[in-house]
């Protein structure tokens, strides 16, 4: 009978078998390595119009409105220098920085790029992408102006969120201020060149119909000393200040000017309150920009920025600036304090 030779015998074969059974287990044993792909990583601009720069800066801008928006992305998981690059500008007060601007930030093909609520620099953006996600902070009249189909579907690629729901607004301030200073009967009504269409005609009306005559006054970007001029030389008696991105600006200015020339005064931003205007019937402009940057996420997640629905704010804040009210040798009404959000003192 022939001798079978088994695997295990033969020495030559029995080692390469044994040697690949081994190769193979090891193969069937290693965990499988996957190919690793970087994170995306998403270029986010914001843009104003007046603010310096420097206070732009840093992982805690001192700007309260890049703050938010930056506060807001990292909450939402976007961390700067990883997934994150935020691009920073401002035009600091010079229109003819718009356009380079605007021009520097399609050419790094941003994401999507905030923009302050300024007719100029948003028709800027608009002319020169109608591709790029536009964010507009604070923009009342999207739709008046042409660049938005609704509030509800604004089409296109813009979205964004507005601090006032419409011109009314500005009435029911107005009355607000003549209920707190009976005696008013000549207003300062100070507007700028980016104050909402309509928004003025609207404050003058419901002043006429309260009995106080309106001395309209509107200042460049800069020289608001020479405004208070103009109002001294007026004879007014009283200030109410139209909201814009250049007013906001001079938030720190205003309140403080109008205590100074001794003017009793309605202003459309809390922060003019706190330093020294006598009155503010605002929206928290802060926690609009903290939602603005939720919709940033959307569009970065595929959100058609069209598709998000241009809202407005639905809650005003009415604050009172005690001290100043006794500079003024003003007795607020009883009637104001218990409506007053706020009483600064």
């Amino acid at each position: 009978m022939r001798k079978l030779v088994r695997w295990e015998e033969d020495p030559v074969g029995g080692l390469a078998r044994r040697r690949f059974l081994i190769s193979a287990g090891a193969l069937l044993a290693a965990p499988r390595v996957r190919a690793q792909h970087p994170a995306k990583v998403y270029r986010v601009a914001i843009v104003l119009t007046t603010s310096p720069i420097d206070e732009m800066t840093g992982p805690d801008p001192v700007h309260p409105l890049t703050r938010a928006v930056l506060h807001e992305l990292r909450a939402l998981g976007y961390v700067e220098g990883k997934n994150l690059l935020f691009e920073r500008r401002s035009a600091e007060g010079d229109p003819k920085r718009y356009r380079p601007i605007i021009e520097e930030l399609v050419g790094l093909k941003c994401d999507a790029i905030l923009l302050a609520g300024s007719r100029e620099l948003v028709r800027t953006a608009h002319s020169a992408t109608r591709t790029i996600p536009l964010v507009l902070m604070g923009y009342a009249t999207a739709v008046e102006d042409g660049f938005a189909k609704s509030l509800a579907r604004p089409g296109g690629n813009i979205t964004g969120r507005s601090a006032y729901p419409s011109v009314d607004i500005g009435a029911k301030a107005m009355q607000l201020l003549k209920e707190t200073v009976p005696g008013l009967s000549r207003v300062a009504l100070l507007s700028t060149a980016d104050t909402p269409a309509g928004a003025p005609q609207v404050v003058s009306e419901a002043a006429r119909a309260l009995g106080v005559e309106v001395v309209p006054i509107e200042h460049p970007r800069s020289g608001l000393r020479a405004s208070f001029a103009t109002m001294a030389k007026a004879r007014v008696d009283g200030l109410y200040v139209m909201p814009s991105a250049t007013a906001y600006a001079q938030r720190e200015a205003l309140g403080p000017l109008a205590l100074e020339a001794r003017l009793p005064g309605m202003f459309p931003f809390t922060r003019m309150a706190e330093t020294g205007g006598l009155m503010s019937y605002a929206p928290n402009i802060v926690k609009d920009v903290r939602i603005l940057a939720h919709y940033v996420d959307k569009i970065l997640k595929g959100a058609n920025p069209g598709d998000l629905p241009m809202e407005s704010a639905r809650v005003f804040e009415l604050a009172i600036n005690l001290n100043t009210a006794r500079a003024l040798g003003l007795t607020i009404p009883q009637s104001i304090l218990l409506r007053a959000d706020r009483v600064i003192e």
